[in-house]
């Protein structure tokens, strides 16, 4: 489906395009100069737009103008006003103290001597040079028409620039994207087709987010606004109006009354799979040269965003088979299934409290569920045994890292959850199992699973034990530093536990305590990384 244009066909009771004239300031302390100026500029229109005239009497004035109105495209300044060479240290407050490099500076003078020609060009950065007498109306109409022109193409590169940096910015980013930053993309994008099409107009892109939910009426989000359309309240009703307009538009190929004319609609198009559309609303004739570079645009925006989705479906999947692995470990042993889902909220706090990022924490924390998931691969009567183990039943249970390294190795997308299960069981000192790894060797989520599971099989109810008090299985922790457990890791974590930070979830693993002290089998327990 291709772009879908309003013609500028006039229509009874049909609105026309939002048109902003140019904003032209003229700075002049003869009120005569400044009328003569307006009546000569009477009519004038560049690119569809007309002109609209602001006047300043001095410098001041001129500076609170400026203030008012930041879009000014071409100031107009004569040299002595208040001073002799008021005009010039305008041109230096615009250049140098507001740093407007776009709009266009012309020197206008009755007093040459004052202000000559040749100093004035070499050491101010003005635009244009004229003497009073030289500006007769087709010369001040060149003048003007020339300055807009380069304002106008000034603002087309600074646009592209910008719209550029942004998706530059987020590109690398694009398959680990949040909303936020999506719509940042998006925001890009519309920067760059407004750029392409010199609009400096209003300018919508919307994303639909399904086809159901699109015929539905529903599930319609707005990505990126500019101009009229932008997340300002005032706006709301305009960019509901135009997005129930642009649906019928990309789902019926027909244009619908209620769309301004000269506006354009651009489907975002997948595999006959409608995404989303671009809105613009233009001023102008856009070119077919420019038509085209949109379209060319907008398949590259429908490509971006069906990698977006494709990219978070796999990630949905990834988090639906770690959350079914999970199931399989809790109902293989029942006795510990509250333990994995508290193992992971342990995980993502204490990963947060270590300086991870958010998402590092939440991928730590999903793989650490399956910590245990080689489980199901020991006997019942070993695994549910409600007393001390023999050491060839400990020898048994020790297979569950190999088990859960074997079960999990089959799928490359469960690497972390993986490392997890093998490697949880390992000491800081070397003398855990299987591999013996020793220090920074061990992984880094394996680490922290370590510390979190030993705490919470000790602060739990066990079919083969009583559960710990919260400062004696502190203790423990602190005691296995630099022996059992990463050193850095467990201080972090006591200083949680200290905080009152894992009150919640220790109170979860205590249910049906009896507050006994710590007996021989605990200490024995502790010792055995919390089997």
């Amino acid at each position: 489906m291709k772009i879908v244009r309003k013609l500028n066909a006039a229509e009874p009771g049909q609105e026309g395009p939002r048109v902003q004239p140019w904003k032209v300031l003229v700075v002049d302390d003869e009120p005569d100069v400044r009328r003569l100026t307006s009546l000569n500029l009477q009519g004038f229109a560049f690119a569809g737009r007309p002109l609209a005239l602001i006047e300043a009497g001095s410098s001041m004035q001129a500076k609170q103008r400026l203030a008012e109105h930041p879009d000014v495209a071409l100031a107009i300044i004569d040299v002595v006003m208040e001073t002799d060479d008021a005009g010039l240290r305008l041109v230096e407050y615009i250049r140098k103290d507001l740093k407007n490099g776009m709009i266009r500076l012309v020197i206008r003078t009755g007093q040459p001597g004052v202000a000559p020609e040749r100093y004035v060009i070499d050491n101010y950065d003005i635009d244009d040079y004229k003497d009073k007498t030289e500006l007769t109306v087709q010369r001040l109409y060149t003048t003007v028409r020339n300055s807009i022109k380069g304002f106008r193409d000034l603002q087309a590169i600074e646009l592209n620039r910008y719209g550029l940096s942004l998706i530059l910015e987020v590109t690398p980013e694009l398959y680990n994207l949040h909303r936020d930053k999506l719509e940042d993309y998006f925001q890009g994008v519309l920067m760059q087709l407004i750029g392409i099409c010199n609009l400096g107009h209003s300018g919508m892109i919307s994303s639909i987010d399904g086809l159901v939910a699109t015929l539905e009426g529903e599930d319609i989000r707005v990505q990126a606004g500019a101009g009229e359309f932008d997340a300002s309240p005032g706006a709301l009703g305009r960019r509901q109006e135009i997005v129930k307009l642009c649906t019928q538009v990309v789902m019926n190929h027909s244009m619908p009354e209620g769309l301004r004319n000269g506006a354009l609609v651009v489907p975002l198009q997948v595999n006959n799979q409608i995404l989303g559309f671009v809105y613009l609303e233009t001023g102008q004739d856009i070119s077919e040269g420019d038509r085209e570079l949109i379209q060319i645009m907008a398949n590259q925006c429908a490509s971006a965003l069906d990698n977006f989705r494709l990219h978070h479906s796999l990630e949905e999947s990834y988090n639906e088979a770690i959350d079914m692995l999970g199931h399989v470990a809790e109902f293989k042993d029942s006795a510990t299934g509250t333990h994995i889902r508290r193992i992971q909220a342990y995980t993502e706090r204490l990963a947060l409290a270590m300086g991870c990022t958010p998402v590092e924490a939440l991928v730590y924390a999903k793989a650490s569920r399956l910590h245990d998931v080689g489980k199901v691969g020991i006997p019942d009567h070993i695994l549910r045994k409600p007393g001390p183990l023999t050491d060839g039943e400990f020898a048994e249970i020790q297979r569950h890292t190999l088990i859960g390294d074997a079960v999990l190795k089959r799928s490359p997308s469960l690497l972390m959850a993986r490392l997890v299960a093998r490697s949880h069981h390992e000491k800081w000192n070397g003398l855990g199992y299987p591999d013996g790894h020793k220090g920074e060797a061990i992984p880094f989520v394996a680490r922290l699973v370590a510390v979190v599971d030993v705490f919470d099989a000790l602060v739990s109810v066990r079919p083969y034990k009583g559960a710990w008090q919260k400062a004696a299985a502190l203790a423990q922790i602190r005691q296995g530093s630099g022996q059992h457990f990463d050193p850095a890791i467990a201080e972090t974590f006591a200083a949680l536990i200290e905080k009152g930070d894992m009150d919640d979830l220790i109170e979860a693993a205590v249910q049906g305590a009896d507050g006994s002290a710590p007996d021989q089998t605990d200490q024995i327990i502790a010792s055995t990384l919390g089997r």
